[in-house]
């Protein structure tokens, strides 16, 4: 404990706990419904609530919140995160060596699936992650056409029209892919759909200590949820001057 009364994260030269943060989320544990995964979503804003300068959420994070999320990466079955985040952020490298390996250890597949949707198959084929030949790429749409693949493994799943919702996806990333643990890193539009069918069950989100302004997006993006949506804050940590919070549904 710090004086302010905040577990520090923030010891990145040695043994920084983000493992031992992630380890207590359980997320292998059983899912609270059982037709789905469970779901947790890491999301990054600053002080005013703007999750990306430039259109990018690099510049508001930390050596900390990065080790975070590869740590949760390492902990679940897939990442599920919306086209426009995967081509803004140029996905790409999810996992190093060491995480590969111990997620071997665990009776896991190398790479958790990237799971992403897509209604008119808008995704971005230049990323470098097709052409990963270790990576796992499972998209979901209610359009025609293929996804060429630069080396990965890329599979579609085709809906009805007007039946490709986020349950509809978790219910097949559980069936068929055996997914018992989902990240999802976003966009706003993704998080908000998963907060509205009541999908979401943990949000890891990082408060940088940036102010930003402008117009750009934020955590959650979309119409006004009616009611508001609580959680309950379940743990804070920090490391230097970024907030790390965790909630639960």
């Amino acid at each position: 404990m710090t004086a302010d009364g905040l577990r520090p994260l923030a010891d990145t030269s040695t043994d920084w706990p983000a493992r031992k943060v992630v380890r207590a989320l359980g997320l292998r544990e059983r899912a609270p419904h059982a037709m789905r995964p469970r779901v947790v979503a890491a999301m990054i804003a600053s002080i005013d609530g703007r999750s990306t300068i430039q259109g990018r959420s690099v510049a508001l994070g930390h050596p900390a919140d990065r080790a975070l999320l590869r740590e949760l990466r390492t902990a679940v079955d897939a990442i599920l995160v919306g086209t426009a985040t995967m081509r803004a952020e140029r996905y790409a490298n999810l996992l190093d060596d060491d995480q590969r390996r111990q997620r071997v250890a665990s009776g896991l597949e190398a790479e958790p699936i990237v799971a992403t949707l897509s209604r008119r198959l808008d995704v971005p084929t230049d990323i470098p992650l097709l052409a990963e030949t270790t990576a796992r790429v499972q998209i979901y749409t209610e359009a025609e056409g293929e996804v060429p693949s630069a080396g990965a493994w890329v599979a579609l799943q085709r809906f009805a029209a007007g039946e490709l919702t986020v349950p509809a996806v978790l219910e097949h990333l559980g069936a068929e892919r055996g997914a018992r643990a989902v990240l999802c890193e976003g966009g706003p539009l993704l998080l908000r759909q998963l907060v509205a069918a009541e999908c979401l069950d943990d949000l890891r989100i990082t408060v940088s200590p940036l102010l930003v302004a402008g117009a750009g997006p934020t955590p959650l993006r979309g119409d006004r949820l009616d009611p508001p949506v609580g959680m309950t804050l379940r743990d804070v940590h920090r490391a230097d001057d970024h907030l790390f919070l965790h909630y639960a549904s």
